[in-house]
């Protein structure tokens, strides 16, 4: 493709991403992995070409990461998965009658990061790459080390270890059932029913009496919006005005830190940087804004390294934000593959070059920004009224329901929906009961896929 093609794809997968995630982050509880994967899947399945598909999802997360500040904020609900951090720095502003502070500082700071963690993930990963080869070579024994790792940083520490043997021998019994019927293994319906486990497990919950108690709310949930403040007068505030000297300085360093890393819960590391570059502050009002920006810009960094960084360097989802909602991009079958004897790859990382990952991914991100920024300053109590009072959050889970659906039987019929369902059954009583969350079940299914079959080997030999 001529790089003018590249880059009208780009820009328009790079918009599209940034408007339909930037308004997914107002409504709460739209987890990460449960929305952006299964609609990058679909960019990808309906064959748009890298390029679009990078930026679609670089543009997804930059933009969501600013607007789930919103509900957070002004609702004191958080937005998604890695706005929960925030929540309780969020609350005591709230209560000090600043909400709109928390916000002003919370989407600078993401900015600040999304522009800072960009061109250092892909340094990193230049750094990394020499190394590639071998860490290919010996990929089955890294996902166990991973997962291992991963499962024991997550809250469920050592039940979240004990717990993923079962998960991995039932994936295992699952892939070799639908290999048995269909012919070939199934991975799309895998990930998907992951990713929903926790809505499935619910569901399944609600349909039994005991489980129903679990569920049952006395009345239904009440929301204060925070009145509409405007302390400003013509343009739009420049973020890095928003923010003062010390905060300005704490969100890059922490920005550098989690770009530097990429094997580590995003939600821990936001939890660690916030302390890390906030939590010493002795005034208790400039703690708690420069916690808000600090948390919210690591919630961008952490997202983008732990895309870029293996991606890049690798081309094997190891972190679990790889793992998780950036896994279409290493693994969907037919279009991306990872090859479960050689470890092979064939994905972004062999279709993109270093420096169109930097440069579209700059561009996306910095698209998502400049239509999510001025939104989220400008209309955030207009649309956050307006999503609690008019939108359904039950229709848009039907609708991400329904989607998942009519991937699974696109990649083998009943039998694939029927294994969604059942790892995804399985999946979210883990995740309810022992803490085992989504990034740890992701790293499982890799164990079952890679390692499983290379332990078989050694006693083989």
């Amino acid at each position: 493709m001529e790089l003018i093609e590249l880059l009208l794809w780009a820009v328009g997968m790079a918009l599209a991403g940034a408007v339909v995630f930037g308004l997914l982050g107002l409504v709460s509880g739209t987890d990460e992995t449960a929305t952006i994967a299964p609609l990058t899947l679909l960019v990808i399945l309906l064959g748009v070409p890298p390029v679009g598909v990078f930026a679609f999802f670089m543009a997804s997360i930059a933009a969501k990461h600013i607007t789930h500040a919103i509900p957070t904020t002004l609702l004191g609900i958080p937005g998604d998965t890695l706005a929960a951090p925030l929540l309780r720095d969020a609350q005591m502003l709230r209560e000090l009658g600043v909400p709109h502070i928390a916000l002003r500082k919370a989407i600078s700071g993401g900015v600040v990061a999304a522009l800072i963690a960009v061109p250092l993930a892909v340094l990193f990963a230049m750094i990394l790459t020499p190394f590639s080869g071998a860490i290919s070579s010996v990929a089955p024994w890294l996902f166990l080390a991973a997962a291992v790792l991963i499962a024991v940083l997550s809250k469920g520490r050592w039940g979240a270890l004990v717990a993923l043997v079962p998960f991995v021998l039932i994936v295992v019994g699952l892939q070799g059932w639908a290999t048995g019927v269909l012919g070939k293994g199934l991975s799309i319906s895998f990930f998907l029913g992951i990713a929903i486990g926790p809505l499935i497990a619910d569901l399944v919950l609600s349909a039994s009496p005991s489980g129903r108690k679990l569920l049952k709310r006395d009345a239904p949930r009440t929301f204060e919006l925070a009145a509409d403040v405007r302390t400003w007068k013509g343009r739009t505030p420049n973020p890095f005005r928003v923010l003062d000297r010390g905060q300005l300085a704490g969100t890059a360093s922490a920005a550098v830190v989690s770009s530097a890393t990429f094997v580590f819960s995003p939600v821990a590391m936001t939890v660690l940087m916030g302390e890390t570059f906030g939590g010493r502050i002795k005034n208790g009002y400039r703690r708690l804004t420069s916690m808000m920006a600090i948390k919210n810009g690591t919630t961008e960094s952490t997202y983008i390294a732990e895309t870029l960084i293996p991606l890049i360097a690798i081309g094997l989802p190891l972190s679990p934000m790889a793992a998780g909602p950036a896994n279409p991009l290493f693994n969907a079958p037919p279009v991306y593959t990872i090859d479960a004897d050689s470890g092979e790859t064939n994905n972004l990382h062999n279709l993109l070059e270093p420096w169109q990952f930097l440069v579209f991914g700059l561009v996306a991100v910095v698209i998502a920004l400049l239509i999510t920024y001025p939104f989220a300053m400008t209309q955030a109590h207009r649309a956050a009224s307006w999503i609690m009072r008019k939108v359904s959050h039950e229709a848009i889970i039907g609708a991400f329901a329904g989607l998942i659906a009519v991937i699974c039987l696109y990649e083998g019929g009943i039998v694939a929906l029927l294994v969604a369902v059942s790892i995804g059954l399985v999946g979210g009583l883990l995740n309810r009961m022992f803490q085992v969350h989504t990034g740890v079940q992701f790293m499982g299914y890799y164990v079952a896929a890679l390692t499983v079959p290379a332990i078989g080997a050694l006693f083989a030999g």
